[in-house]
């Protein structure tokens, strides 16, 4: 059965010394700790590495983040993949449950969340499926 989860999160950045900058690209590392609210309620920790090209609003980064909380009423844990590009501006992000990360009540998770930022405030839609009887 698919459900959709909606709310938001908080986010804190931490940006560790950057790997260097090799050809106008700069390498860089940060540690998230987000806090979220809704029907995805808990905490998560990431870690993300980036590049940034010299060229203005042309960057990737990927990152993989613990969850620990609740999602629908049901308490556990769950990894997500996150792989995100911006080409001159023009945003792509995906973030999905690696498989087989869900812990305890949310056993058998997949899913796929997106991100949206409006006027600096961080909103999720998370698309999930758990087995039934779990």
């Amino acid at each position: 059965m698919s459900n959709r989860a909606a709310g938001t999160f908080d986010v804190t950045m931490t940006p560790l010394a950057p790997y260097e900058t090799i050809d106008g690209v700069a390498f860089g590392r940060i540690t998230l700790t987000k806090q979220f609210q809704g029907e995805l309620e808990g905490s998560s920790t990431a870690e993300m590495l980036s590049a940034g090209s010299s060229v203005k609003g042309s960057a990737a980064y990927v990152a993989i983040e613990r969850f620990t909380g609740r999602l629908g009423g049901r308490a556990g844990t769950f990894t997500l993949q996150h792989s995100g590009t911006m080409t001159r501006g023009d945003a792509s992000l995906s973030v999905q449950v690696v498989p087989d990360t869900g812990a305890d009540e949310l056993t058998g998770l997949a899913g796929r969340m997106t991100i949206d930022i409006v006027h600096g405030k961080h909103f999720y839609t998370f698309d999930y499926t758990l087995p039934s009887g779990e």
